[in-house]
């Protein structure tokens, strides 16, 4: 991305959802990230699932990418492969910081093109979601799905330290603080105040993007979101 244009158009292209689903040891939030991309579902489905090409848009990543098998992203969660049917979906377990949580890919076709959504799914509880919404999670995938759109496009792979320049920058901070900011629009419609959603779109703005806090998180101590 090189303009305020780019950063509207790649905010935009992602439709954002949350909701909840009840699991086994109670109720979880979901958080959805889906984008449409201009190639085959076959192609998108080779670029998430592939162990050669996943690092080509995302992170490094090592393991057994089968039913039953085991992953581990560098430097970033590890998990189960726990379900998969192939090329539409699968299933696994995200594990991060001694938390466990879930994620759901799917992929179709959307018209000429290929839509890939996402769902994460964890038990977060009133606190930890009052501070810090939705966007703790999904402005991680909001990164992934953009590093995925230039993989697509170009063919070519992501530098990671040029992806990490790039979100340090006016326009990658351009990007994340507009797609936290829009993070907060689905959480108002799931049902939290939007006199919280604000706040926490704010605290995981500033979490992301490195800069300040709100004074009154500074003052209380407040940790940041944990990354993953």
């Amino acid at each position: 991305m090189s303009d305020a244009t780019d950063v509207r158009h790649e905010v935009s292209a992602v439709r954002r959802e949350v909701g909840g689903r009840r699991l086994k040891a109670g109720e979880a939030r979901v958080v959805t990230i889906s984008r449409v991309y201009p190639t085959t579902p076959e192609d998108l489905w080779d670029a998430c699932t592939s162990i050669e090409r996943i690092p080509r848009w995302f992170l490094p990543v090592s393991g057994e990418l089968k039913v039953g098998g085991s992953y581990q992203l560098e430097g970033n969660a590890n998990g189960t492969i726990e379900r998969c049917d192939a090329p539409r979906e699968f299933a696994a377990t995200w594990e991060y910081g001694g938390e466990v949580s879930w994620i759901e890919v799917a992929v179709g076709a959307e018209g000429e093109h290929a839509r890939l959504t996402i769902d994460h799914i964890a038990h977060v509880d009133d606190e930890r979601w009052a501070m810090f919404g939705p966007g703790a999670v999904g402005l991680g995938w909001d990164l992934g799905l953009h590093g995925l759109a230039q993989h697509l496009v170009s063919g070519a792979s992501v530098d990671p330290q040029l992806a990490e320049a790039w979100s340090a920058s006016p326009e990658g901070v351009a990007f994340l603080t507009a797609a936290s900011d829009d993070w907060c629009r689905p959480s108002v419609a799931a049902g939290t105040p939007e006199a919280e959603a604000r706040p926490a779109a704010d605290r995981t703005t500033a979490f992301y993007t490195g800069s300040e806090p709100p004074a009154a998180d500074r003052d209380a101590g407040v940790e940041p979101p944990a990354a993953g």
